[in-house]
């Protein structure tokens, strides 16, 4: 990076997003904590965390208007992050507490708790990433650190290389916990991971570095 990118880490009420601000500045961002529109909007990076249920984090977001200011950083290219639940909500749709709560619906697909014997997913785990990923450029056999009771297990978009496929495919990295389930996207202007890249050492660092070399 030639300069310091500015990032923001959208506030919208989401637990504890300090250890997210304090890992993007060692990885090299100046950050800020706001829901100011503007400045969301005109930033370098947007970083979406996302902590407990999947519905007060889709409540919070819109509360802040922060549907539209993924959906206009997208129309002009500017790339966010989701993390965690913050990719969750990215979905359609999520499957909780016996009630579907309409995402953000950048993505089809649908949120389910997790088929495993011990749920929460909570812990280190292998990531399988796919050929030609920028996001894991250097940690492709890394582990990451997941704390989450619900995934995306079907991925409904082709990929690269299969028919009908358009330029530019997402880029889709699995794990496992009972089922596999989605652990991150890299989809142009749009990447998200399940994991928390801030909680995972060494390895998470330099995710966030990869991502705001890309910047």
């Amino acid at each position: 990076m030639s300069s310091q990118p500015d990032v923001v880490v959208l506030d919208y009420g989401s637990g504890n997003v300090r250890s997210a601000v304090r890992a993007l500045e060692r990885a090299g961002a100046a950050v800020t904590l706001t829901a100011d529109p503007r400045v969301a909007t005109e930033a370098d990076g947007l970083v979406v965390p996302g902590v407990g249920a999947f519905s007060a984090v889709a409540d919070g977001l819109r509360a802040v208007h922060g549907d539209r200011i993924i959906e206009r950083r997208l129309a002009g290219g500017r790339p966010v992050l989701g993390i965690c639940v913050g990719l969750q909500v990215l979905f359609d749709r999520s499957v909780e507490f016996e009630g579907e709560v309409r995402g953000l619906g950048e993505w089809p697909g649908t949120v389910e708790k997790l088929k495993a014997d011990v749920v929460p997913h909570m812990g280190w785990n292998t990531v399988d990433v796919p050929a030609g990923s920028t996001l894991f450029a250097g940690v492709e056999d890394e582990r990451f650190y997941f704390v989450h009771s619900y995934g995306v297990q079907t991925w409904q978009l082709p990929g690269p290389g299969e028919e009908d496929s358009p330029l530019r495919a997402p880029l889709v990295t699995w794990t496992t916990h009972g089922v596999p389930f989605v652990a991150a996207v890299e989809n142009g202007a749009l990447c998200a991971t399940q994991f928390h890249p801030e909680k995972s050492g060494e390895a998470g660092l330099r995710l966030l570095h990869n991502w705001l070399a890309a910047l």
